[in-house]
């Protein structure tokens, strides 16, 4: 019985049946005779398995090839596994296979209160008509498009018309200083760039045509600059083509280029924090059938549901926020704030629409807990099926406050995959129970272990997130990274043969497991290592403490110092607070997990994808030119590091 003691929800009987999980494994044991005694045994037949597993897909979701495969696999190595050698296919195809007169395409909301439904006939035309403004400027096959967008329906429109033509897209948020976004698209050279005049966040219209303008000026391979106004109907940028003369281009029907499976379909970046952002480019195949897996399988969802994600464009979760419609969901766009004019204006929407699967990242259901929020009492959320989290690890109080503040009979689906693949690698089993600060499972076709230092498997301890067998939204390459060096120094250089991701991870017998953070920013005190979301998730209950970050910096004399800044209210007593701490971080973890000394400080720096950068922060504090190791471009709040450049040597 005290096993059961951490279950926080349990899936009906119904909730399974209905799934579309068990859908396919219904339709495995029709087609193939298969049968699983559980989940886990299930997954352990898609990895040892795999090649049949990605066929089946193919078959289940109906792929539409223009002509047929000859292998599912070349080669089992990575790097270098290609997909469906000879197939050919097209993303944005699968997507408009989907359309519907019963539901809109797309639903819009901003922080400004405006609302505004898409319906599939006014998205195709509008696609049809970029798709003929592209080719008049002679966009082919291979070409790359690019924006400087905020998360609105134009920018899915301007990706959909791009991918039909088998052209490559990469977007950047308009909230990207110049040099952060220079950094990316002078790597992929693209000829037509599709830009904003600006953006409002926090209640506050931020005008962005002269970083516009640098940012066209700067890339030679630009030829075309198309203005989509976003704060100004009548805005202009010199020598750039408005966004109405663009949907105005004369066309006929909405066509689509067949493409080879493993053709590039976008190039994605890391953060960029200590070097220049890698350019992680996907294919139409792999994204294709990953996102139809992880959509119907993984986040249930179905057709006519409202699927929102809170992201900007800049995060891979924009892309995978509009693979929804893969499932014949209606994604739910919202551009802004999630603070304005309070935190509840992000409960307040999925009571209107209503929303059905709520998407957002660890911090944002943190900051709800730690004000006290309860949107389950305050707003109507009947409708709401399951909440989404990912981007950092989320921990056991949040879950709490989901359970106890937003709903009761709710799927809490914690994950963690990365920009590296475009998806989740564990996340949301619906025929699996909640537990209290765990994540399900492991994703069908994910063959993810945990693994010691000398590549042993582990289980119920702490070790490195490793991925044995390929898996088609893995990058078919980094652009431009010769011989693919980068891609294999990024991934395959700990564990020959093997994707080591860097995260730390523990996996329990029943394939429940949660992840302790960066092993890359790994804490190792006196020999033993600690992962940075223990810490976290500790301070993050204590009261008055708003944001927090640590790290340990090892001595040239072998020893080391643990220091740990805090953001906290302006109220707390600062010695009694930090007493506390310690106090918290001794009773329960151990007396390892104290740090040596606290500081305040005004800020905690963030990537532009919202995670804490503890390894700059670590590398500045060793005394390292942060003007070398560190792209400020790329951080949110990038006078946030100041404080931490001031302190070297202090430490």
């Amino acid at each position: 019985m005290a096993e059961r003691t951490d279950i926080l929800w349990t899936p009906s009987n119904d909730f399974i049946l209905n799934s579309g999980l068990k859908k396919y494994e219904s339709w495995l044991e029709e087609e193939f005779n298969l049968r699983f005694k559980n989940y886990e045994d299930f997954w352990r037949w898609s990895n040892e398995h795999y090649e049949d597993f990605w066929e089946s897909l193919s078959s289940y979701f109906d792929i539409q090839f223009h002509s047929n495969y000859e292998r599912i696999i070349d080669t089992e190595e990575m790097p270098g596994a290609r997909w469906f050698s000879g197939a050919t296919l097209n993303y944005a195809e699968h997507i408009f296979r989907m359309k519907s007169e019963d539901r809109p395409a797309l639903i819009f909301a901003n922080e400004t209160g405006d609302r505004k439904k898409i319906s599939w006939g006014e998205l195709e035309q509008q696609v049809t008509s970029v798709q003929a403004f592209l080719v008049s400027k002679g966009i082919t096959k291979g070409d790359r498009v690019a924006g400087y967008l905020p998360n609105t329906p134009e920018t899915i429109a301007c990706f959909l018309a791009v991918n039909s033509l088998g052209a490559v897209w990469s977007c950047c948020s308009p909230d990207f200083g110049i040099n952060t976004v220079i950094d990316r698209f002078e790597q992929i050279e693209p000829r037509v760039f599709f830009t904003c005049d600006g953006y409002q966040y926090g209640g506050k219209r931020i005008d962005r045509t002269t970083e516009a303008k640098q940012i066209a000026e700067a890339i030679p391979s630009i030829e075309t600059v198309v203005l989509i106004p976003t704060l100004n109907a009548k805005a202009t940028l010199d020598e750039s083509i408005h966004w109405d003369t663009v949907t105005s281009t004369p066309s006929t029907v909405l066509t689509f280029e067949a493409v080879d499976f493993n053709h590039p379909i976008w190039v994605l970046y890391s953060s960029g924090t200590t070097g220049k952002p890698k350019a992680i480019t996907h294919s139409h195949g792999g994204v294709l059938l990953e996102h139809l897996k992880y959509m119907h399988f993984h986040n249930d969802v179905k057709p006519g549901e409202h699927f929102f994600w809170f992201t900007t464009t800049g995060w891979m979760m924009w892309n995978f926020l509009q693979a929804s419609m893969l499932a014949g969901a209606v994604p739910v766009l919202f551009d802004g704030s999630p603070g304005t004019p309070d935190l509840n204006s992000l409960w307040k929407l999925t009571a209107e629409f209503p929303i059905h699967h709520f998407g957002t990242s660890a911090p944002y259901l943190i900051a709800c807990m730690k004000k006290g929020l309860t949107p389950g009492t305050d707003f109507d959320l009947s409708a709401l099926r399951s909440i989404g989290s990912t981007g950092a690890p989320l921990p056991p109080e949040a879950f709490d406050w989901v359970y106890n503040h937003v709903k009761k009979d709710l799927w809490l689906c914690s994950m963690s995959g990365g920009t590296d693949v475009c998806t989740a690698f564990v996340g949301g089993i619906p025929s699996k129970p909640v537990r209290r600060g765990k994540i399900q499972g492991r994703a069908l076709g994910c063959d993810l272990k945990s693994m010691d230092e000398d590549g042993n498997e582990v289980v119920g301890s702490l070790g490195e997130m490793v991925i044995s067998n390929p898996m088609p939204s893995m990058p078919v390459y980094f652009w431009g990274d010769e011989e693919n060096a980068r891609y294999k120094s990024s991934y395959f250089e700990k564990f020959e043969g093997k994707w080591c991701h860097g995260d730390w991870i523990q996996i329990e017998e029943n394939g429940q497991l949660q992840i302790f953070g960066r092993s890359d920013a790994t804490l190792n005190r006196k020999g033993i290592r600690i992962g940075t979301a223990e810490i976290y998730s500790v301070l993050d209950r204590i009261s008055g403490v708003q944001d927090s970050l640590i790290v340990n910096l090892e001595k040239k004399d072998g020893s080391d110092i643990m220091p740990l800044f805090v953001v906290i209210d302006s109220d707390q007593n600062e010695m009694q607070l930090f007493e506390t701490i310690k106090q918290q971080l001794k009773e329960e973890c151990s007396p390892r997990h104290v740090p040596d000394l606290i500081l305040k400080v005004d800020e905690i720096p963030y990537t532009l994808s919202g995670k804490k950068m503890e390894v700059p922060v670590k590398k500045a504090l060793m005394g390292l030119d942060v003007s070398k190791h560190m792209n400020r471009d790329a951080s949110r709040n990038p006078k946030a590091m100041d404080v931490f450049v001031e302190l070297v040597g202090k430490i």
